[in-house]
């Protein structure tokens, strides 16, 4: 228990899923309905500090540098104290590098910082995999935050079973992800809440699950292969594959907006004049553009026409999770 009193920092990087997870087979533990398969960005990440004070008389928690009351946090405090024996209140300090809640992974390299910071705060010494569990508590697709590059979630059934790993790190391919800030508000239906809806209303919920089964073989295989275009092929189909989960609820809801859709279309009309990328999304309307290093010039000056370089940015693939 020496770490007792320190502050400890880490920053996360965010990752944006190639296969996706959309809805959970239980709430509480987070345990999705399919495993997925991410790439970690450097460009976005989460840089959060922890420290256990036995003077404080309840958690203090600032997200860029405002003070906030947030009850999640609070109780994935609780889950860390309960693995770690002890009973004081923390002081939490995180800056964001990325959009809350807009459907860029925010919650993603938010709790990887989270877990790795607070178990250090808190004396524990997790292994990569038992980090991947606890951040998972927080927000399911920080599980693939803990690592860098190609990253996996597996489905698991139940807390032990239910991690992330690493797949390939650091990337051999040549792959990086343009991504298009539409709107950096946060959403009006959350993540959870749409993928709860999803996941009990929809019809074709069993065909996502079977196809996306097979969508994580295609891309884990073309990750090993080297294979650009078989990824980028099977990532755009899979991100469509799950926003039309929304469209088929009920109540029915859409992330995607006009915006969305122009980007889309660039992309189509890019690929047509033979600039090789692909589309994919998240909850949200911010659209990432899956391309090689060569053709990244093409595409921003093309995005360039109808956004504004600050909606633009330009990231390669991240680093595991660190203490700073």
């Amino acid at each position: 228990m020496e770490n007792i009193g320190q502050k400890y920092t880490a920053r996360a990087h965010t990752n944006i899923a190639l296969v996706k997870y959309w809805g959970k087979e239980n709430e509480e533990l987070i345990i999705p309905a399919n495993s997925s398969i991410s790439l970690t960005l450097d460009e976005f990440y989460t840089d959060t500090s922890v420290i256990f004070d036995s003077t404080l008389q309840q958690d203090m928690i600032t997200i860029n540098s405002e003070i906030v009351n947030d009850e999640k946090i609070s109780k994935f405090l609780d889950i860390i104290r309960h693995k770690s024996g002890i009973n004081l209140f923390a002081k939490v300090e995180s800056i964001n590098h990325v959009p809350n809640s807009a459907g860029l992974a925010s919650s993603a390299s938010a709790y990887a910082a989270l877990a790795t910071a607070g178990s250090k705060a808190a004396g524990l010494d997790l292994s990569d995999k038992e980090l991947s569990m606890l951040a998972r508590r927080g927000s399911g697709s920080a599980t693939r935050s803990i690592f860098g590059g190609f990253a996996a979630w597996n489905k698991g059934t139940d807390d032990q079973t239910s991690y992330g790993y690493s797949i390939e790190d650091p990337v051999k391919m040549d792959i990086n992800m343009i991504a298009i800030v539409l709107n950096n508000s946060p959403k009006k239906i959350s993540s959870r809440l749409g993928m709860k809806i999803s996941y009990e209303t929809s019809p074709f919920y069993d065909s996502w699950i079977k196809q996306t089964n097979e969508d994580f073989e295609t891309i884990q295989n073309a990750i090993t292969n080297g294979d650009f275009s078989t990824l980028g092929q099977t990532a755009e189909l899979n991100a469509m594959r799950m926003h039309s989960l929304t469209l088929s609820a009920n109540p029915s809801y859409l992330y995607l907006n006009k915006d969305s859709l122009l980007v889309i279309e660039m992309v189509k009309g890019l690929r047509d004049k033979g600039i090789e990328c692909y589309y994919t999304m998240d909850a949200g309307p911010n659209v990432k553009i899956i391309c090689q290093k060569k053709n990244i010039k093409a595409i921003v000056d093309n995005l360039s026409n109808q956004f504004s370089q600050d909606q633009i940015k330009v990231s390669g693939p991240g680093e595991k999770v660190k203490l700073i």
